[in-house]
C-alpha cells in the first residue's frame, strides 16, 4: 500500500490506465420490451421502405384520381363499378393513387374530386430502406423504439458491462450502494452489490469474482490501520495507482484483476460521487463502447476557486439558464443532494470567475 505522503497520480493518467484495461463487452440481444436506456452494440438500418407502398391515410374509396376530374354534386362522374374500400392504414390496390372520402361517392356516382395521392401516404415516407435508426454506442431512447418496432424489428443487439459493487466495513450495504447502483444502471451497467468486510482476503475474493466486467470497491481506500481495500485489490491482482490528484477523492484507486478493470471508490458521499464522475462513469462507456453525453454549458452564477495541481469536482445545480455552485469537498449531504450536476476544474487552473461559460457533467 502506498503512503499517504506519496505523489498523488493524475486524473488524466488514472483514466488513461483504466481505458487501456477496459474492453467493450460483447453485444447481446435483447427483446424491444426491454431495451430502453441500454447503449445500442451496432448500427441499426430500416430494412426496407416503411409504408412498402401507398397507403391510406383515412377510411374511403381507393380511386384513381385522374377518372375524378371536375366530379361534383352537379357533374358526378359515373364509375363503371364501385370502387373498393380502404381503412386508415390499407395498401391501395393497383391502379388507385388515392383516398375519395365516404361521402364523395353517391351509389357509382362520384360527387366530389380528389388529387393524385390525397389522403395517402407514399412509399417510404416513413422510413427508407437504409435510413439509420440508431449508431453504435447510442443510449436507446423510448422514441428509437417506436422506430424499430415499426421497421419490423423485435429485438435490438446491446452491451451492457456487469458491474460488481463490492461495499467494505459493514455486514450490509451501506447508504451509498443505491445511489451507485442507480448511478450504474443510469451509465448503461447492470450491477451486483455484495458486502465484505475490512479483511484484505475477503476483499481480494469478492474483487475476483469472474461474474462481472468491472468492479468497483466502496470504501476502506483510505490510509488508516482499518482501510485495506487497497491490500485487498493488490492481492487479487495489481493496484495501479492509490492517492488521485482530485478532489474530492484523493484516496481513490484503481488497478485490474483477472483482466478486469477494478475502481476503488471513498467512502464518503461526496467523494465517493467525484471519483465514480470523474473514472467510474467513464469505464463504464467503454466497456458499454458508448458514445459521451453532450454536456450543458451555461454561465456561473459565483465564481468557483479551486487548488492548482488538483483536478476538482464542484457540484452544482441548474438554476434558470445559470449553474450554481454548491461546493465540493466535505459538502453536506442536505447540499449534496440538491446537485444537477457537477463541474470538472482541470488542475490547471485556480477555478473559474462568476459568468465564465463551463460544461456541466449531469447527475
Amino acid at each position: 500500500m502506498r503512503a499517504a505522503s506519496a505523489a498523488l497520480t493524475p486524473l488524466a493518467d488514472a483514466l488513461a490506465g483504466l481505458r487501456r484495461i477496459a474492453e467493450p463487452v460483447p453485444p447481446r440481444a435483447v427483446p424491444l420490451v426491454g431495451a430502453a436506456g441500454r447503449i445500442a452494440a451496432t448500427d441499426v438500418l430500416a430494412p426496407g421502405d416503411l409504408p412498402a407502398g401507398l397507403t391510406a391515410l383515412r377510411d374511403g374509396y381507393a380511386v384513381e384520381a385522374a377518372q375524378l376530374g371536375g366530379a361534383s354534386p352537379y357533374a358526378p362522374v359515373l364509375l363503371p363499378r364501385e370502387p373498393s374500400w380502404v381503412e386508415a392504414g390499407d395498401r391501395l390496390p393497383v391502379g388507385a393513387d388515392a383516398v375519395l372520402p365516404a361521402e364523395g361517392l353517391e351509389g357509382r356516382a362520384v360527387v366530389a374530386e380528389v388529387g393524385a395521392g390525397e389522403d395517402c401516404r407514399m412509399a417510404g415516407d416513413d422510413l427508407s430502406r437504409g435510413d439509420r435508426l440508431l449508431t453504435a454506442g447510442q443510449r436507446i431512447e423510448p422514441r428509437h423504439l417506436l422506430a424499430l418496432a415499426a421497421a419490423g424489428l423485435r429485438e435490438v443487439a446491446i452491451r451492457e458491462p456487469r458491474l460488481r459493487l463490492v461495499v467494505t466495513g459493514a455486514p450490509e450495504p451501506d447508504a451509498l450502494a443505491p445511489m451507485l447502483s442507480g448511478l450504474i444502471v443510469q451509465a448503461g451497467g447492470r450491477p451486483e452489490t455484495v458486502a465484505a468486510p475490512d479483511d484484505p482476503d475477503a476483499i481480494a475474493h469478492a474483487v475476483a469474482a469472474e461474474r462481472a466486467d468491472a468492479v468497483f470497491v466502496l470504501g476502506g481506500t483510505g490510509f488508516g490501520r482499518s482501510d485495506r481495500s487497497a491490500e485487498g485489490l493488490a492481492r487479487a491482482g495489481h493496484l495501479l495507482a492509490h492517492g488521485l490528484a482530485l478532489r474530492p477523492g484523493e484516496t481513490a484507486g484503481l488497478g485490474e484483476a483477472g483482466g478486469r478493470p477494478i475502481l476503488l471508490l471513498p467512502g464518503r458521499p461526496d467523494a465517493a460521487l467525484a471519483a465514480f464522475l470523474a473514472l467510474g462513469r467513464p469505464l463504464i462507456a467503454a466497456l458499454a463502447g458508448a458514445a459521451e453525453p453532450p454536456l450543458r454549458t451555461a454561465p456561473l452564477r459565483r465564481k468557483v476557486t479551486s487548488i492548482v495541481g488538483l483536478a476538482e469536482i464542484v457540484f452544482v445545480r441548474a438554476q434558470g439558464g445559470e449553474i450554481e455552485p454548491l461546493g465540493g469537498a466535505d459538502l453536506p449531504l442536505r447540499r449534496l443532494i440538491e446537485a444537477d450536476g457537477a463541474v470538472l476544474v482541470p488542475p490547471e487552473r485556480e477555478g473559474y470567475p462568476a459568468g465564465s461559460e463551463v460544461e456541466m457533467v449531469p447527475l
